[in-house]
């Protein structure tokens, strides 16, 4: 069970954990242990996060939401498998989190009047000014 905050939580049936050898430097010990982690949270299916926090979740994972609607974190950040673990499930806990954060609503505002004037007034001023520019006639 992960705990996101005091009304939400992770059942331990929505999360499939599966280690993997993980990819870079390390020697011989990469080649032989599977540290790396890959979390599976079964986010469309979850009865405890309500839909509004599931559409912002999808927005936030990007290409980690796949097609059945599960969010899959990869961390092969340290040579240890269990801190690794923690690093997922924290990743994990810290998108729910920003998830449950509402957006705030833009409200549109109109630029006034005396805005527009004072751009058009500087606008041809501006226009004046480049107009002088060029050939001087010897006339």
């Amino acid at each position: 069970m992960l705990r996101i905050n005091e009304q939400i939580t992770i059942e331990a049936w929505e999360l499939t954990e599966q280690f993997i050898r993980a990819s870079g430097p390390g020697g011989q010990n990469v080649n032989k242990v599977s540290s790396a982690v890959e979390l599976r949270f079964e986010a469309e299916r979850s009865p405890n996060l309500p839909d509004p926090v599931k559409r912002r979740l999808r927005r936030l994972a990007g290409r980690r939401w796949t097609k059945e609607g599960a969010l899959i974190l990869q961390v092969d950040e340290t040579r240890s498998q269990t801190r690794n673990r923690e690093i997922a499930r924290d990743r994990l806990a810290e998108l729910i989190r920003k998830a449950l954060e509402k957006p705030k609503r833009r409200i549109p505002t109109k630029v006034s009047l005396n805005q527009k004037r004072k751009r058009v007034e500087a606008k041809k001023a501006r226009s004046e000014v480049k107009a002088l520019r060029g050939r001087v006639d010897d006339g």
